[in-house]
């Protein structure tokens, strides 16, 4: 059986907080969840467990996200300036979406039209919480996107398309090819 691992993780800061979208590294992670299809279950690493995440990453057959590549690799870069995602096998849902509608969408945008769910919260909660100690929500919040990132990737490889509402409000469907 293939060990896909779904991917996501939440910040300490903002990019306000660490002088912009450059500083991606800066960031830090409150926390981070995988699911290993192999495991069938989930993992929850706090930032001391970084290492064991990056292990996890490493040893995957596929590492499915949604804008991992930019984001969740560049703050896990942070703590291993050795990590190098190029060395991952790595599926970008969001890089994959862009290529073909030459614009970005939201998971919450893709979910909801395809499979009918909303994400629970957003990033800048997940940073409030963080401040406030509250990293239970942060670890019940970041599954949930693991959750919504699986079911995306599932439904768009057994299907092989993806629904989105674009600005218009009208649903439209994008091919896929995972």
């Amino acid at each position: 059986m293939k060990n896909i691992v779904y991917f996501d993780l939440e910040t300490q800061k903002s990019a306000d907080e660490v002088g912009g979208w450059n500083h991606i590294r800066d960031m830090r992670m409150s926390v981070g969840v995988t699911y290993a299809t192999a495991r069938g279950g989930y993992r929850i690493y706090g930032e001391g467990q970084v290492k064991e995440l990056i292990e996890e990453l490493r040893r995957a057959e596929l590492v499915v996200g949604f804008n991992v590549l930019r984001f969740d690799y560049t703050v896990l870069q942070g703590y291993h300036p050795l990590f190098d995602p190029q060395q991952v096998p790595t599926l970008d849902m969001l890089v994959e979406l862009e290529r073909v509608l030459r614009h970005r969408l939201s998971l919450d945008a893709v979910a909801a039209a395809t499979l009918g769910v909303e994400k629970t919260s957003e990033g800048m909660q997940a940073i409030q919480w963080f401040k406030e100690g509250r990293l239970l929500e942060i670890a019940e919040y970041c599954c949930y996107d693991v959750k919504i990132t699986r079911l995306v990737h599932e439904y768009g490889a057994a299907r092989h398309q993806l629904a989105y509402t674009n600005r218009f409000g009208k649903k439209l469907t994008v091919p896929v090819s995972w």
